[in-house]
């Protein structure tokens, strides 16, 4: 190629800014160009017809002809030299000789030699050029214009990074042949735009970053794309896309230069980093097992798969280690299925499957003896072996490795979760057939991500096993869930925290007391652990002990309020033999408590509060209450009076007592919680059929209505819920006298109740009840004075009650043989189920009951 024609390909780095003269044939300047002025600051007029070896600093750097190679004669030459500028600097450039070509018109008067030796060299031959055309620039700029043609030459060749070259319409005008690094591309780019080859919301995303670029002029710098060609929308590469704006030297937009650099492993190398750290959160997060299971599976499909199955070993969930049976087979229970949503959903297994496996050797996602199971694995597929996972070759419902699938992939992985030499479980992951297979990183990945679920699932197994023990425990100190009384029928709903504290100190209780009245209770022991269920045994016992005293609701709380008091001054002894590293003594104590009474004669329930939450009553229309007791503070807090309310409750009536975790339960806002546990209350027991009707509920389903949906593994407190029916005690079950101080009164009350028990149809009590009668109220007009009532009710039992207005408790003694008295509470007892007194507003009541027979 001649010097002309690479000059006019653009390829010599003297175009632009270049100083020109023309040489004749003789080596004398014929022409000058403005560039030439400037740059030595001599006119056209000073140097024209001058030989070109008198600008030179040292003329003998110009070449002889004689020195040149023959196509350096006719193509041209180059070379550096020092040129004196008019103000007599010297000046280091770079020049380049063009022949124009063509013989002299004149025969040459150059003498042999001279100045101009170089120039005249071969002017009688034919072919000899006749004028020369020289560039020159100074040296450094030739330089670095070499440099920057070298970079973009070399820049187009290299094949590490994309480069291509868009108009100012984002029209491909040059690209190296490394755009994209895979198949899927046409093999001329020139003239078409990003949408003729990639998928339509990739080029669209690629090309609204280059528009941003021409508008702006602000570069792109490693903006990262999806992009997938039309031919291959299921693979693709991540691609960091870097940008600049193109203008040519008066400032005209021309284009837009883009860089893509393919960062999918890079990509991927972060995602499955971000995963393992996600799937660490998760499976950290709770000591449930199966909450474990379900969060391990959520965070893996779509994370790493389209189905994420999660198998857990039976003995997991009871807290025991897993061990084979007789046959050497462990049986695992499928506890967690996760499917990642789209028109490519895969068929989701049935949870709660149990699957026989070898612990040494377990299969792969499905039980092998389940053929219609969806996710079974096909015959002949991997299974999961001890040393890690195994990616089977095909699976049901999956593509099989073929051809196209890279050594090793698979669309299928299968981890076990050993901890401690035990297998625990296993997680099996898979992807559609339109879905990429899986590589050895992903295999690894899931590999360290199942070691990490099988230390949570391990810590799971631990917890679950010290929870247990402790719950067993607290239920043991609770009554049934269920009892049946004159008054109510009640049945509860204990749930308990599933936190790392342990289980909390709620309570309930349902306390028959005398006359057919019932004592309901609530409370809530502060904190959590063995602590709180000690506590709480000793304030269930104390208050059962308490109401066996007939004390109203009020003195009760007193009583209790001082016992807490008691025990807390006791809690801040120091313990000389306490263990230092025993937490559990730093337990504060401290409750809170509703006590109730209901009497069903009178239909009237009397409450006190110490610092709990007001009950709530279901009216049988279904409308909801809240009771308006005065919460008195809670218990420890000693000085402080505590108040009763007294409501009518119709009989049929709902009332709920529950502790606050169920209103917690609901959400943080205590008076929201109130308010969805009062909608709840409503729904699942407002009107319907009558209590006890055929298709009614019952107390324990209507329970269990009302704490559905919360969390049970994910608790903060216990859940605490008593539900009692109310009934009544009809007026005609009921009769009552009142005797003044007449002894022959005594008589007359005796042949009443005689009448009465025959029209209720209990001759058989007759005896029995005239002498307790006449026992009770000899005493009380001997030794109490009047008025005296009497009262006899029919529920469940006879209740004999006597009152007067003393307030002296009786005491039964054990008469001497010489003895005229003393005997009459003796007899009492003898003939009696069992017999009481308590303290009333105008004085006292002594009760007695006796069977129906």
């Amino acid at each position: 190629m001649s010097a002309a024609d690479a000059l006019h390909r653009g390829r010599s780095p003297f175009l632009g800014s270049a100083a020109g003269a023309l040489l004749d044939a003789d080596g004398r300047i014929v022409g000058w160009t403005l560039e030439a002025e400037r740059l030595l600051a001599l006119g056209a007029a000073q140097v024209r017809g001058r030989p070109v070896r008198e600008l030179l600093a040292d003329p003998a750097g110009w070449p002889s002809l004689a020195d040149l190679t023959e196509q350096q004669r006719l193509d041209g030459w180059s070379g550096a030299a020092e040129l004196r500028s008019g103000r007599g600097e010297e000046l280091a450039v770079a020049y380049q000789v063009l022949p124009l070509g063509g013989p002299p018109t004149e025969p040459c008067s150059c003498p042999p030699t001279g100045p101009h030796e170089g120039l005249r060299d071969g002017h009688d031959r034919p072919d000899a050029p006749a004028r020369y055309f020289v560039l020159a620039a100074p040296a450094t700029q030739v330089a670095r214009s070499r440099q920057d043609q070298a970079f973009t030459r070399e820049l187009f060749l290299q094949d590490r990074v994309g480069l291509a070259v868009f108009d100012d319409r984002l029209r491909l005008i040059r690209t190296n042949t490394h755009l994209l690094p895979y198949s899927g591309l046409p093999p001329d780019l020139r003239g078409r735009r990003l949408g003729d080859f990639l998928q339509p919301q990739d080029a669209e995303a690629v090309e609204r970053g280059l528009h941003e670029v021409l508008r702006t002029g602000r570069p792109l710098v490693g903006a990262e794309e999806l992009v997938r060609t039309i031919e291959d929308p299921a693979g693709g590469a991540v691609m960091a896309i870097s940008a600049f704006r193109l203008q040519a030297p008066d400032g005209q937009v021309i284009g837009v230069t883009a860089l893509f650099t393919d960062v999918t492993e890079l990509h991927r190398s972060g995602e499955r980093l971000a995963l393992l750290h996600r799937a660490t959160a998760a499976v950290g997060g709770s000591l449930s097992v199966s909450a474990t299971a379900e969060e391990l599976a959520a965070v893996l499909a779509p994370g790493l798969a389209d189905l994420a199955v999660v198998d857990v070993a039976e003995a997991v969930f009871v807290g025991e280690e897993p061990a084979p049976g007789r046959d050497g087979r462990l049986v695992l229970r499928r506890t967690a299925v996760a499917v990642t949503p789209g028109p490519n959903a895969l068929p989701a297994p049935p949870t709660g499957v149990a699957v026989q496996v070898d612990p040494d050797d377990p299969p792969t996602l499905a039980d092998p003896a389940d053929p219609a199971d969806p996710a079974a694995p096909a015959e002949g597929a991997g299974v999961m072996g001890t040393p890690g996972v195994e990616a089977p070759d095909a699976g049901a419902g999956g593509a099989a490795a073929g051809a196209d699938t890279p050594a090793g992939a698979s669309t299928e992985m299968t981890a076990p979760m050993r901890a401690g030499g035990s297998l625990l479980g296993r997680v099996t992951v898979r992807r559609a057939p339109n879905r990429p297979p899986y590589l050895p990183a992903d295999r690894e990945l899931l590999r360290e991500i199942a070691d990490r679920a099988a230390l949570a699932l391990d810590n799971a197994r631990r917890y679950t096993r010290e929870h247990r023990a402790a719950v067993g425990l607290q239920r043991s100190l609770l009554p049934p869930s269920q009892a049946e009384t004159a008054a109510v029928s009640t049945a509860s709903v204990y749930l308990p925290t599933d936190t790392a504290s342990g289980i909390g100190g709620d309570w309930f209780d349902v306390i028959p007391l005398s006359s057919a009245r019932v004592a309901l209770v609530a409370g809530d022991v502060v904190g959590h652990g063995l602590a709180a269920s000690a506590t709480m045994g000793r304030l269930r016992t104390a208050v059962r002990t308490l109401a066996d005293l007939d004390l109203e609701p009020d003195e009760l709380l007193v009583h209790l309020d001082d016992l807490v008091a008691q025990l807390m001054v006791e809690a801040e002894r120091p313990d000389e033999e306490a263990d230092p590293d025993d937490h559990q003594q730093a337990v504060p104590f401290g409750a809170t408590c509703v006590y109730a009474v209901y009497d069903p004669v009178s239909r009237r329930c009397a409450m006190a509060s110490a610092g709990h939450p007001p009950p709530a009553v279901v009216a049988p229309d279904g409308a909801v209450t809240y009771v308006p007791v005065r919460p008195g503070p809670p218990l420890g807090v000693t000085g402080l009076p505590f108040e009763v309310t007294e409501v009518e409750l119709v009989p049929g009536s709902l009332l709920a007592l529950y502790t606050d975790g169920l209103i917690q339960g609901y959400g943080d806002d205590l008076d929201e919680g109130m308010a969805e546990l009062g909608r709840r209350l409503a729904a699942v027991a407002g009107p319907g059929p009558a209590a006890g009707d055929a298709g009614t509920p019952s107390l324990r389903d209507l329970g269990r209505e009302v704490v559905a949906g919360l969390p049970a593994h994910r608790l903060t407190d216990d859940v605490t819920l008593l539900l009692a029916r109310t009934r009544a005690v009809p007026a005609e079950a009921t009769a009552g006298w009142t005797l003044d101080t007449d002894p022959a009164g005594v008589a007359r009350v005796r042949e009443a109740a005689t009448g009465q028990l025959r029209a209720w149809g209990l001759e058989d009590l007759v005896f029995t009840t005239e002498l307790v009668l006449s026992e009770l109220v000899t005493n009380a007009i001997r030794y109490a004075g009047g008025p005296v009532g009497v009262r006899l009710i029919r529920a469940e039992r006879l209740t004999c009650e006597v009152s007067d207005p003393s307030a002296t408790q009786p005491r039964m003694r054990r008469a001497r043989l010489t003895d005229e008295g003393g005997r009459g509470l003796y007899l009492v007892a003898q003939l009696t189920n069992r017999w009481g007194s308590r303290y009333t507003r105008q004085g006292k009541t002594i009760w007695a009951e006796q069977d129906l027979p």
